[in-house]
């Protein structure tokens, strides 16, 4: 596979910066493996031949190439699978292979996405996708409609096929993954939003946090975010303008952000994550981590209480499936659960601030980069 997550140029702040830092390698999401895959087999069902290498364009205009790991040709249908790389990442799914098997459909069919063996299936409500759909994500479902597109306007397609997305031994892996208790039953999701694993190592990634604080503050940064991924960083820039070296991939580790800015003071600092991420700050954890803290539906369902909530809500909030359930179960009824989480989460980080000369917001977002929630500066 090729080397070019990072892009063109010298990042100055930011994620890039960070993972530049770290000195780790970053990997591919199982989302960009499943548009390789996609792509291969397409591109072959059109012309007869395997593109090998594949190169693909992720959201970020990066354009990696992968080596197939299998293929296979018939009638009707073309199969591709590429092994997923996850770089220096502990992910669980490095090494598993991703195969996209791609079937003609009618005209005017557009594109049709199936789980196939070892692919979860959504079996209960609060996820970003409905319940009975195959557990592939909303942004690499557009990854692979888009290379689709490409393939048939360079190859003479129609673009309406059924893509059938697998993962060998996938149910297993999912075993070790939150899935099954968030109903997403079969096998593994099939995630990303940018198409590119970034590596954590807790001491590389804390380090480079702070590091990231430095640079800000020698570039004379008066007002810095930490963001807990690229869809929090688009938010805090479309919000605020800041510049590239004002933003902190603060990742899972909020609480090394506080104590370095505790610290090192600079005037404002922006918290910017999801919801049930964020949901957790307010509960008064510091890592952020599925391994090392939960979302707690039912401190949700008393923030839900403090608000005018009554108990037939309050109990709907704390049965919910996932954080972003509860948030639309509250949403429905027009409580503001986001900016409650948001105002909670603030006051969080002022506490580990510990009377430092820094006044602190909080915005919450749901996976499309909607802001759901936030406090004021304080």
């Amino acid at each position: 596979m090729s080397s070019e997550a990072q892009g063109a140029g010298e990042p100055k702040g930011g994620r890039g910066a960070q993972l530049k830092h770290t000195g780790l390698r970053p990997g591919w999401t199982t989302g960009a493996c499943a548009t390789a895959a996609t792509t291969a087999a397409y591109t072959a069902l059109l012309t007869g031949e395997f593109p090998d290498p594949v190169t693909i364009t992720l959201p970020k205009g990066q354009t990696p190439s992968f080596a197939l790991a299998a293929e296979e040709l018939a009638d009707g249908h073309a199969m591709a699978g590429i092994v997923k790389d996850a770089g220096d990442d502990p992910d669980v799914t490095h090494g598993a292979l991703i195969r996209a098997t791609v079937r003609r459909l009618p005209t005017g069919a557009g594109v049709v996405f199936r789980a196939g063996p070892g692919v979860g299936t959504i079996t209960r409500p609060g996820l970003p996708l409905p319940v009975g759909e195959p557990a592939v994500n909303p942004v690499p479902r557009q990854m692979m409609r888009d290379h689709v597109a490409r393939v048939a306007a360079r190859h003479g397609g129609t673009g309406d096929v059924e893509i059938t997305v697998s993962v060998d031994h996938g149910e297993e892996i999912a075993r070790s993954t939150w899935n099954p208790r968030l109903g997403i039953l079969g096998g593994l999701s099939i995630l990303g939003t940018t198409g590119i694993v970034v590596p954590y190592s807790c001491s590389a990634w804390i380090d480079s946090i702070r590091r990231g604080v430095d640079v800000a503050r020698a570039a004379g940064r008066t007002h810095v975010a930490g963001c807990t991924g690229s869809t929090s960083e688009k938010t805090v820039v479309a919000e605020y303008d800041l510049p590239e070296d004002a933003l902190l991939d603060m990742g899972d580790f909020a609480g090394a952000v506080l104590k370095y800015v505790r610290r090192h003071p600079v005037d404002r600092l922006t918290i910017c994550g999801g919801f049930a991420k964020l949901s957790k700050l307010a509960a008064g954890h510091l890592d952020l981590h599925s391994a090392r803290s939960q979302v707690d539906k039912g401190f949700l369902a008393e923030l839900a209480r403090r608000a005018g909530a009554d108990e037939v809500l309050a109990a709907e909030v704390a049965d919910a499936n996932t954080g972003l359930a509860a948030l639309q179960s509250c949403q429905a009824a027009g409580l503001p659960l986001g900016d409650l989480v948001a105002t909670t989460a603030r006051d969080e980080a002022l506490a580990e601030l510990r009377g430092a000369p820094v006044a602190v917001d909080v915005i919450c977002i749901d996976r499309a980069g909607t802001v759901v929630g936030r406090s004021t500066v304080r």
